[in-house]
């Protein structure tokens, strides 16, 4: 029996053939462009081909991922004085516009202004919207719908089931966007504005990295042109957790930001060593930087010699007082040391001229940039003010401990200079065994030196493991931009870690960013979330514990073991449900299961590698965890999780990292006993 036209299913199945119909047109239009003959030159030709290449790639149709998910009937036109009788508009909301060949909307950005409602409407606000529309899909089919009539008060406000479901859905994967189910609180801080910073606090399943792409992405759409010539960069914690984020943006249709860690952006020397916990606490402590500072500075000599310039048959001379005299002014104005550097020349000359205009001269521009290459004046700027590099600069303030003591002094005890000082000194850059803290150093000294590249926009993930000076490090990339940084207190896994976001952020040089909580969570279920919260008061005391409004409460086990095979089983258990699994451990138990899980037959991947139907288990170290999530998690040993860290609050943060990735069931497995701030209560 045939589907009656006026079925309301029916038509909103049409209306998503007739946009991808309509995305496939926009594509082909694109494809079609011949841009042959409109460049001057190759230049200009290679970068408009590869922005004709970027918009065809954004015009993709990912056939898993639906056009629109949503739908605003308004009761009268957005912005337009409400009239008897007038029909209200119709917007489709979806990931990306489409339009049809006589350009008129079919799909509505869920970035654009008429969007916002989708997101924000309610019963006691409904922003001029008689209805809101969901839709429910499976495999890019729609296949349900659901309605809430927000100007109709006889109608109760409920849930949406459809909503829900979505938060719930299983995943195997990366991460995936939240377009369809971004909160009203959410929704503020995504479409806060470009001059601000943001800091979002928010615990486990809250949102806050989703939050914190989808800014970015609102960024790009409010702010293209300025953010196209200005630049965008996300940064996490390490490769894995960038594997998993990687493409969110892209289903956005956004692809042009760029992804790093804190190491690459310092990635000025090759790592090969490693600090002790006592080492890296002091290299990451921001006083370095003064220490840093008064090194390079001590480079600077106030000239004892005038400088003679010989031109022609005349002789210019320069006095020794007079020098010193532009020396001091250079260093007065709080210039980076190259920009000094490289003025001192013209100010010398500069000085010249003006005796060659006394007496009856008239020498031009010409003549000053001579004068400022003559060799006189360049073996005088050597010996003032000399040329440091600034990996030699930290290679001798870790190998030479007079030299650390003089800069050092007032700002580092003996012991702190001890802890730092390498005790086989280097003999060269290439040879020295930097550490991830030492590349920070160096970078603090490059910035120094010469000013680094100020991007439009950075988002900052994972934050609260940074150190001040790494803090220092990203700020340096958005001087003249914005960033959103994205953390949790509780979940700080470093012996540096952030011990609150204001002294944070004025270490990021954005003391006045507002800072925004989330504590709603929406992937963690309620017996997790409650049990990894026993936590808190150990870790984070004050702050506030993540509510979880999810209905579907999960599952949640505290299971005793007796050893590796029973974990496996405790993993084949949680395998047939549909979604991903990880089994999470202590670093130092990762190879014993792995072992296990081969000898029981069952395929399994790392971090950061993509999960498939058939491959659904991640064997994941505790260190690694963080940022991940899956639909069901295997938690092996949590006193060993507490145990492989430095101290006991380290630990119990770890552990509840590890605690909370899991979106729909939990079982903690234990030989041994479970850590005392969790054996209060056995949940069942």
């Amino acid at each position: 029996m045939s589907t009656p036209v006026d079925d309301p299913l029916s038509r909103e199945r049409s209306h998503l053939s007739a946009s991808r119909t309509a995305l496939r047109a926009m594509r082909e239009d694109v494809e079609a462009l011949d841009i042959s003959d409109v460049t001057a030159n190759w230049v200009n030709a290679e970068v408009l081909a590869r922005q004709v290449a970027e918009r065809i790639k954004a015009l993709a149709d990912l056939s898993d991922t639906p056009l629109f998910f949503g739908r605003l009937d308004y009761l009268y036109a957005p912005g337009a004085e409400q009239a008897e009788g007038a029909d209200g508009e119709r917007f489709y909301i979806g990931r990306r516009h489409v339009h049809d060949h006589d350009g008129d909307p079919m799909v509505i950005d869920w970035r654009a202004p008429v969007s916002q409602p989708f997101y924000r409407a309610s019963k006691k606000d409904p922003m001029d919207v008689a209805l809101r529309r969901r839709f429910g899909y499976t495999r890019g089919d729609i296949t349900a719908y659901e309605d809430e009539h927000l100007s109709d008060p006889a109608e109760a406000a409920g849930t949406s089931k459809l909503l829900q479901q979505e938060i719930e859905r299983p995943r195997v994967g990366p991460m995936r966007d939240i377009v369809a189910t971004i909160q009203p609180e959410q929704d503020e801080i995504v479409r806060s504005g470009l001059s601000g910073t943001v800091c979002v606090q928010g615990g486990p399943g809250t949102g806050k990295t989703a939050v914190g792409l989808h800014r970015v992405a609102y960024l790009l759409y409010a702010h293209r042109e300025r953010l196209a010539r200005t630049g965008t960069l996300v940064i996490g914690p390490n490769r894995s957790f960038l594997h998993y984020i990687e493409q969110v943006l892209p289903a956005l249709g956004e692809l042009t930001v760029q992804q790093a860690t804190v190491d690459d952006l310092v990635a000025h020397v090759e790592i090969k060593g490693t600090d002790d916990a006592r080492a890296a606490v002091v290299k990451g402590d921001a006083r370095l930087a003064q220490v840093l500072r008064r090194a390079l500075y001590a480079h600077v000599t106030m000239p004892t010699e005038p400088v003679v310039v010989v031109r022609g048959s005349r002789r210019w001379r320069i006095p020794a007082y007079e020098l010193e005299e532009l020396v001091r002014e250079l260093l007065d104005r709080d210039i980076r040391y190259g920009a000094a550097r490289e003025a001192l020349p013209q100010r010398i000359a500069h000085a010249v001229l003006v005796q060659m205009e006394r007496s009856g001269e008239a020498p031009d521009d010409r003549v000053q940039d001579a004068v400022a290459r003559n060799s006189a004046v360049k073996a005088a700027v050597k010996a003032v003010w000399p040329a440091v590099d600034p990996a030699k600069l930290v290679l001798r303030l870790l190998s030479d401990a007079e030299f650390l003591a003089v800069h050092a002094e007032g700002i580092l005890d003996e012991d702190e200079q001890k802890a730092i000082l390498w005790a086989k000194p280097a003999r060269s850059v290439k040879s020295a065994k930097w550490s991830a803290a030492d590349a920070v150093l160096i970078d603090e000294a490059t910035d120094l030196i010469q000013r680094t590249h100020s991007l439009g926009h950075v988002v900052l993930d994972e934050a609260q493991d940074l150190s001040p000076m790494q803090y220092r490090a990203v700020g340096r990339r958005c001087t003249t931009g914005s960033a959103t940084v994205l953390g949790d207190l509780a979940q700080g896994t470093t012996p540096w870690a952030t011990r609150g976001w204001q002294e944070a952020l004025t270490h990021l040089g954005k003391p006045e960013a507002l800072v925004e909580e989330l504590t709603a969570g929406f992937r963690v279920p309620t017996e997790v979330i409650t049990y990894a919260s026993r936590l808190l008061p150990h870790i984070a005391p004050g702050l506030t514990p993540v509510a979880s409004i999810r209905e579907n409460p999960g599952h949640f086990e505290v299971r005793p073991v007796s050893g590796p095979k029973d974990v496996v089983e405790a993993c084949r258990e949680l395998l047939r449900h549909e979604g991903s699994t990880g089994l999470i451990a202590a670093d130092a138990r990762v190879p014993e299961l792995a072992g296990a899980l081969t000898e029981a037959g069952i395929p399994y991947l790392g971090p950061g590698e993509e999960t498939t139907q058939d491959t659904r288990l991640t064997l994941v170290p505790a260190s690694l965890a963080k940022g991940l999530e899956y639909d069901y998690v295997v938690l092996d040993e949590p006193r060993a999780v507490v145990d492989g860290e430095p101290d006991e609050r380290t630990g119990l943060r770890r552990l509840y990292v590890a605690l909370t990735r899991a979106v729909s069931g939990l079982i903690v497995t234990h030989a041994a006993g479970l850590p005392p701030q969790l054996a209060s209560t056995t949940l069942r």
